[in-house]
């Protein structure tokens, strides 16, 4: 019995292959669960508009994921954060948190499609890249930023270290102002007035 199997009509690459199958495997396998159809002539054409009809809705896919990426082009999202006093986030920014906030600015994408590989956990600007389609690929900035209290918090930490800093450099400043006493030397006579 000769069958044509439908696995990879709807890929790029798949043609509808004919195949030679022995006819209870075909009638009672494949043709029951439609992972083939009867190699016929009618079957075949059917096949044809199948593989023409994919063609056309991967390319018009690919062209609005395209248009899609233009527009995406130099957007930016702000995730505000709580955060300690050393830049670290309470929490994690995830592709969710950024799918949201793209909403928020009028462009529904589904956040599966950002490929986000780890969630942010630091204070930062980073490039995230989101995957629209197999072949096109645009890339958003997400600025990650402290919230009011965390910030007032950071700024109190960067003070503290710069004067810190400054007090450790004055100090080493006037260590090596200092002039430098010179040890005693030990002499017999000061042995013997110790004892």
């Amino acid at each position: 019995m000769e069958v044509i199997l439908l696995e990879n009509i709807d890929k790029l690459g798949g043609r509808g292959q004919v195949v030679k199958v022995a006819d209870g495997y075909g009638r009672n396998f494949l043709l029951p669960k439609k992972l083939a159809v009867a190699a016929t002539t009618q079957n075949k054409k059917w096949v044809d508009q199948q593989r023409v009809r994919f063609l056309k809705l991967e390319a018009k896919e690919k062209a609005d994921a395209a248009d899609l990426s233009t527009l995406l082009d130099g957007v930016s999202v702000t995730v505000i954060r709580k955060a300690g006093d050393k830049g670290n986030l309470f929490g994690s920014v995830t592709s969710m948190d950024i799918a949201e906030k793209l909403v928020a600015q009028g462009y529904h994408i589904d956040r599966r499609k950002i490929s986000l590989t780890t969630p942010i956990k630091v204070l930062g600007e980073y490039n995230v890249p989101v995957k629209l389609h197999r072949e096109v690929t645009t890339t958003i900035k997400v600025h990650v930023e402290p919230d009011e209290e965390s910030k007032a918090k950071i700024q109190a930490a960067a003070e503290a270290q710069a004067r810190d800093s400054a007090h450790a450099a004055k100090k080493a400043e006037a260590a090596a102002a200092a002039p430098v006493a010179e040890a005693p030397v030990a002499t017999p006579e000061a042995d013997q007035e110790k004892e």
